[in-house]
């Protein structure tokens, strides 16, 4: 009798926060230690920029053909974003899944939605990510010294918004301490991967142990 244990269906893993609150590093920090979790690879209408390289950046497509695939329920999920087009294609996350593979989608509580939606919501695992305080969350975006007190100041406004939404997530963490945080984040992916419903073969292994022990 073979053992189902590591036999298992992959998962989509959300990260979702407000910008400063540490999606981006928590998403670079699991990536490099999981080899079991690859990031999503977003089809999108806008331009590659330098140094971007189709099919691992992104997906560039022409406005047509991005049509073609929203009306053709291809896509899991999309959305406009400053006046371009960026959505999740179907067909590679569910290869993904059916080969035990994870996928980390760093979108937001609108994406979070379309996928919860989708045909695919029940392999949805989605975080979502508090500052300690807006303060910090502010001081956070002004020390990137990359932005304009007028830009940081939509980003907050923006926030208050995407902080609204935290009751439709699975997870909610208060990023205070990156390190735990992190840990928190696998720990949850550790769990979620041993779910009941994930294990292929469990039924099964379960129904030969049984048939097992009444055997002579």
């Amino acid at each position: 009798m073979t053992s189902p244990v590591g036999n298992r269906r992959g998962l989509m893993l959300v990260l979702s926060s407000p910008s400063g609150a540490g999606k981006t590093t928590m998403s670079k920090r699991l990536l490099a230690g999981d080899p079991q979790i690859s990031l999503s690879v977003s089809a999108t209408t806008r331009a590659p920029r330098a140094g971007e390289i189709d099919g691992v950046d992104y997906r560039f497509v022409k406005d047509a053909a991005f049509d073609r695939l929203v009306a053709t329920g291809m896509l899991l999920e999309w959305a406009h974003v400053f006046g371009n087009r960026y959505g999740t294609p179907r067909e590679p996350v569910e290869a993904a899944l059916a080969d035990g593979r994870d996928i980390l989608f760093d979108i937001d509580w609108q994406g979070t939605q379309q996928l919860r939606q989708s045909q695919a919501g029940g392999d949805l695992v989605s975080i979502f990510l508090l500052p300690p305080t807006l303060e910090e969350l502010h001081n956070r975006l002004k020390s990137r010294a990359s932005d304009s007190d007028e830009v940081i100041a939509g980003r907050m406004a923006r926030a208050a918004d995407e902080i609204s939404h935290w009751a439709e997530y699975d997870y909610v963490l208060v990023n205070d301490d990156p390190g735990q945080c992190l840990y928190e984040i696998r720990s949850i992916l550790v769990t979620e991967r041993l779910r009941r419903s994930r294990q292929i073969g469990l039924a099964g292994f379960v129904r030969d142990l049984l048939n097992e022990g009444e055997r002579p």
